[in-house]
């Protein structure tokens, strides 16, 4: 009997989440979508946001594309290069804006995510941890079957040729580490060495530099040390260190510090306009 394929779709990712997860996740979108029926817009003042996602499985593309088109209707999008130089700038900032951000580097990035915002003309940024780009599925089983906690779910990532059409197609390609490292449980000269050395496998494979690095689980004083890993990145040459924490970002933010949003692709643009009502930055 041959193992199951990769997963294709969102309702199977989820399938192998224990009750306990599943009720939490049910009583989390719950009361976002029920919070979210309350009038909301984009929050007012001047901006930059960083929505990102992980995957875009096939049942989750019409998601993306509502998503891109609810974001157009209340800020331009921006490049993160044009985004970190515009916060940095100490000019207002004059609008509000999206940089839209992709985690880890699953396969559904290119073959779903891609073509959806290349339609639109969207900008984005694809975080990759590059010891998974190139795997096989059925070489490197036991490689990715380790890369979830429950060690039963299997995503496909993509290779080098994927990542370089998305460098073509005008997207920016950073670092995510070598293997997906939670940086809080390593020493300062580890955590060194997954931003080198990820930094310097992206660069030779796609022949650009890579200038962004974007933290994994990224909770400061649950998986990174705010004192000590932003630090470790500018040391080696990264422009910018990306965190989970939720948010606007305004003039004169930390580029070394920036907070973004964690969206789903199927939550719903009444979701969407919920979150982006919140944390406004003048």
């Amino acid at each position: 009997m041959s193992p199951p394929p990769p997963i294709r779709r969102y309702r199977d990712f989820v399938r192998n989440r224990t009750l306990g997860e599943r009720l939490r996740t049910l009583a989390r979108d719950g009361a976002v979508a029920a919070l979210s029926f309350a009038p909301s817009s984009a929050a007012p003042g001047q901006w930059v946001r960083f929505p990102f996602y992980h995957h875009v499985f096939d049942d989750e593309r019409r998601g993306l594309a509502r998503h891109l088109d609810t974001m157009a209707g209340l800020g331009d999008f921006i490049s993160i290069d044009d985004a970190l130089a515009l916060l940095s700038s100490g000019d207002p900032i004059g609008g509000r804006y999206f940089c839209v951000t992709f985690d880890d580097g699953f396969k559904n990035n290119a073959t779903n995510a891609l073509p959806i915002l290349a339609e639109r003309g969207v900008p984005a940024a694809f975080f990759l941890a590059a010891g998974y780009i190139g795997t096989d599925p059925g070489r490197d089983r036991d490689q990715l079957l380790g890369f979830f906690e429950d060690g039963e779910t299997l995503v496909e990532f993509m290779d080098w040729d994927d990542c370089r059409a998305l460098a073509e197609a005008g997207m920016t390609i950073g670092s995510h580490t070598m293997n997906h490292a939670r940086l809080i449980d390593l020493d300062a000269d580890k955590v060194a060495v997954e931003l080198q050395t990820s930094k310097e496998v992206i660069e030779e494979n796609l022949g650009r530099p890579c200038l962004h690095f974007c933290c994994p689980w990224g909770r400061p004083g649950r998986d990174f040390l705010p004192d000590r890993d932003p630090g470790i990145a500018a040391a080696q040459g990264y422009r910018s260190f990306l965190t989970t924490v939720r948010g606007a970002m305004g003039p004169g933010s930390d580029p070394m510090g920036v907070r973004r949003d964690h969206l789903l692709a199927n939550w719903s643009p009444r979701q969407l306009r919920y979150f982006f009502a919140r944390g406004s930055a003048q």
